[in-house]
């Protein structure tokens, strides 16, 4: 089965789409008011001198399937990695919306169906990604939101988007939390394992 794009209704040929006019003004707002926290951020990447520089680049399959060169903040604290992107927002390579964009390459990012709207920063699969369906789940939620969407899905899914980067966020560094617990009561066996040993090593040699 061939999808084909929605009929959209006639607009001026001057005035872009709803959803890349939302992108433009939406995108470069954001753009502006997050421009000095991500400059800061590339300014520390930079200082710490990370393997591989400051930014990720890599090619992602974007509208009609041309492929385009991602780059993104090398950190993911408070999914900064997704805010650097914005710039290709406003350059029209990325919507606010859409399907997460898959390298190019991939059998998955070859799907007809993903190559009829731009790829997102964030998306339907993105903000439902902490319930319970299953993690094969994420290509249909992509499909369906393809299939389905419309100026106030957009909206809707802008909305949930900041709780869920937070709920992330906090998962995150559960985790690490979790590992740093984990790693440090690994040193105080191992330490009190060494002690004990010790302790025998010299009661034996004082009693034979």
């Amino acid at each position: 089965m061939t999808l084909k794009r929605r009929p959209t209704a006639w607009r001026p040929p001057h005035l872009p789409e709803p959803k890349r006019l939302l992108d433009l003004t939406l995108g470069s707002a954001l753009l502006a008011l997050t421009a000095p926290l991500l400059a800061a951020a590339a300014l520390t990447l930079a200082l710490s001198r990370p393997a591989g520089g400051v930014f990720v680049r890599d090619y992602r399959t974007g509208l009609n399937g041309h492929p385009f060169l991602l780059s993104s903040l090398r950190t993911r604290l408070f999914r900064l990695d997704l805010l650097s992107r914005l710039p290709h927002v406003v350059r029209g390579e990325l919507s606010l919306v859409g399907p997460a964009p898959l390298k190019t390459g991939s059998p998955a990012g070859a799907a007809p169906w993903r190559q009829l709207v731009r790829p997102g920063l964030t998306g339907l699969a993105q903000v439902r990604r902490h319930s319970e369906l299953p993690w094969d789940e994420t290509a249909l939620l992509d499909q369906h939101y393809v299939e389905h969407h419309w100026i106030g899905l957009d909206l809707a899914i802008l909305a949930r988007t900041p709780g869920s980067v937070l709920r992330a966020s906090g998962g995150a560094g559960a985790v690490r939390r979790a590992e740093t617990a984990r790693r440090a009561g690994a040193v105080r066996r191992a330490r009190t394992a060494r002690r004990a040993g010790a302790v025998r090593v010299i009661r034996t040699a004082r009693f034979p």
